[in-house]
């Protein structure tokens, strides 16, 4: 099969109106089916190689509203009946809003990180690439009132954050709290842990914050990274207008 004729199927699907993901499935079947014949001797497929797939567009980020970030780090929400573990879910769901840190790098965190007199944090994130973030006072409070009812030793070489049975606490248990309360709060799937490191990102925009700030406070090694998020921005003030101007 020719080059030209597999652009030529792509010209007419995208024509009908097929979108990059649609286009992108169809070359992947079609490249699958060609190598299958080719396998058996009834076609050469390499013409299917001289064709790149459509560029897929980069799906933007789905942060939570404001309120509704507040209602998921908040103590009172957790649903965890026992207390020191309700109060550990809610100090790290704080620090990924509060702090915007990945959830790795809060559960990466020690004791001696974060004490009443804490101001900001240093960070090694992706790439050993170190960052120093301002603590809030709520993220003081959240991770102090889990330290006092935390009913295990927290050395100072030992993780902060443990789990139900005083090992580190894995990625996947704050996933699952995080899946609970989406369900109890009606949030929609994409309210994951990392939609609160977003939604810190988002929110910081909204509110007047600079992209080069934003890029460091993340820990992003490029700023075409951060600039996803003016994308978010966009999207959601477009979505204000057109909800509340008169002539929309």
């Amino acid at each position: 099969m020719r080059p030209a004729d597999l652009r030529g199927f792509l010209a007419a699907k995208r024509k009908s109106g097929s979108g990059a993901r649609s286009l992108g499935r169809h070359m992947a079947g079609l490249r699958s089916l060609l190598r299958y014949l080719e396998k058996k001797g009834l076609v050469n497929a390499a013409g299917s190689s001289a064709v790149r797939s459509p560029k897929q567009p980069k799906s933007l980020p789905k942060p939570l509203s404001g309120s509704q970030a507040i209602t998921v780090v908040s103590a009172e929400t957790q649903m965890h009946e026992e207390p020191w573990i309700a109060a550990r879910d809610a100090a790290v769901l704080t620090l990924l809003y509060g702090c915007g840190l990945r959830i790795s790098e809060a559960l990466d965190l020690a004791p001696p990180a974060i004490t009443s007199g804490t101001t900001t944090l240093r960070i090694t994130g992706k790439g050993t690439k170190t960052r120093l973030v301002p603590v809030l006072p709520v993220v003081i409070t959240a991770v102090e009132t889990y330290k006092a009812l935390c009913p295990y030793h927290l050395a100072a070489d030992q993780p902060l954050f443990r789990g139900a049975r005083g090992g580190k606490l894995q990625p996947a248990i704050i996933q699952r709290e995080m899946q609970r309360l989406r369900s109890a709060l009606g949030l929609p799937e994409s309210a994951t842990p990392h939609a609160l490191r977003h939604s810190f990102a988002t929110h910081l925009l909204s509110a007047g914050g600079d992209l080069r700030t934003i890029q460091e406070l993340l820990g992003h090694a490029s700023l075409s990274t951060t600039q996803v998020y003016t994308g978010v921005d966009s999207a959601r003030l477009l979505e204000v207008y057109e909800r509340a101007h008169p002539r929309a």
